[in-house]
């Protein structure tokens, strides 16, 4: 056994913890938690060669793409929303980070993105 003192919001709790006991209700926990076998994620939608810009904007986390508030061919100003991303429950607005014109519109609603995932790029 050990015993270790933890503070948790200035609160300081004296915590005793045993070594190596193993009980079946670990393991139950364990399993359920185990994520089954990931299908092969879908590949990014390219857009057509010559048409991405030198402006990326790519997903800052893991998430869903509810809404493309930009087109093609549209003029945005830094700051301006081009896409809105959900992640952990929470709706995120993806911004331009500068001035420009929309080259690509890399992703559609209803996509799964990854962290880093190029979503779109200006001009």
């Amino acid at each position: 056994m050990k015993n270790y003192t933890i503070t948790v919001n200035g609160n300081v709790y004296e915590v005793t913890v045993e070594e190596g006991v193993s009980t079946g209700a670990a393991a139950a926990p364990r399993a359920a938690v185990a994520a089954p076998p990931k299908a092969a994620p879908a590949a990014p939608k390219a857009a057509p060669a010559g048409t991405q810009g030198s402006i990326t904007v790519v997903a800052p986390m893991p998430g869903k793409i509810l809404g493309v508030k930009a087109s093609v061919g549209q003029a945005v100003k830094k700051g301006e929303v081009l896409l809105i991303l959900e992640a952990m429950k929470m709706e995120n607005e993806i911004v331009a980070p500068s001035d420009g014109t929309v080259a690509s519109i890399n992703v559609s609603v209803g996509d799964s993105v990854e962290a880093g995932a190029t979503l779109a790029t200006l001009n």
